[in-house]
């Protein structure tokens, strides 16, 4: 076999991985090669670090492909909520919901609680997990989903747009009882909810335990949808004191001058 300068030979595993989009490969091929030598590795040995680099960037940047695509507003993990502060919550409980075992049963998960109590702390945390299991996510406020739903109604592209829920393998809805939805959005969402039934799992943070009428006008639907949200559902109760109100009053006293 003829000899190949290093040169020559980066340059042929550069062209050869962008042909086949392979970037990691053409970026770390030469660092990786220098190490290799270094080490005195086989052929064989290298061939294989430089491919589990690949996958390994691989697998980061669809991990951060899937994150971005949920849309959360900003990033919560459920290791990081204080279960001190909401005794109901157990880190036992925590760790078994990351697991994702909801997800492949489609059973619901229902976050109860007063404002300011952890409920959009868990919903991003379980929906950060499930990214990082390689599920596809979406986080939303119910009003701005109903206001999607609505718009792509006007469009006539709903089908198409409740197919890419459906799709999902996790749907959080937030602050479900913050605005009151009109009849229109109520049978919108309620098409989204019966599309995925016990097929896919959805996560909701409410305030409203026993008050869903106030938020949706049709007392029939109303039944509908609560018995969909809770059918087989994880409940989980945060609380009625909140969280970002008692850190702020700590820190607002830790401030003051001794």
């Amino acid at each position: 076999m003829t000899a190949v300068s290093d040169a020559a030979a980066q340059a042929a595993i550069g062209a050869a991985a962008r042909e086949l989009k392979l970037p990691t490969v053409r970026d770390q091929a030469a660092r990786l090669a220098e190490i290799a030598a270094r080490e005195h590795a086989t052929y064989l040995a290298y061939l294989a670090e430089v491919l589990a680099a690949e996958l390994d960037d691989r697998s980061a940047r669809r991990r951060a492909r899937r994150i971005a695509d949920a849309r959360f507003p900003r990033i919560k993990r459920l290791a990081d909520f204080s279960t001190d502060a909401v005794p109901a919550i157990t880190p036992a409980l925590l760790a078994s919901l990351a697991t994702g075992a909801y997800l492949d049963k489609g059973e619901p998960v229902v976050l109860l609680g007063d404002s300011g109590t952890g409920k959009t702390h868990l919903l991003i945390g379980l929906g950060l997990a499930a990214c990082e299991q390689g599920r596809r996510v979406r986080y939303a406020t119910t009003a701005a989903l109903v206001n999607e739903l609505v718009e792509a109604a006007d469009q006539r592209t709903l089908s198409r747009i409740v197919g890419r829920y459906g799709r999902l393998d996790l749907l959080l809805l937030d602050e479900l009882g913050y605005v009151q939805v009109d009849p229109r959005g109520a049978e919108l969402l309620f098409q989204i909810i019966t599309e995925r039934e016990e097929r896919a799992a959805v996560a909701i943070g409410t305030n409203l335990p026993d008050e869903w009428g106030t938020v949706f006008p049709d007392p029939r639907l109303v039944a509908a949808i609560v018995d969909r949200v809770t059918f087989n559902a994880h409940i989980l109760e945060t609380g009625t004191q909140s969280y970002r109100l008692r850190t702020s009053k700590t820190t607002s006293r830790s401030r003051k001058p001794s």
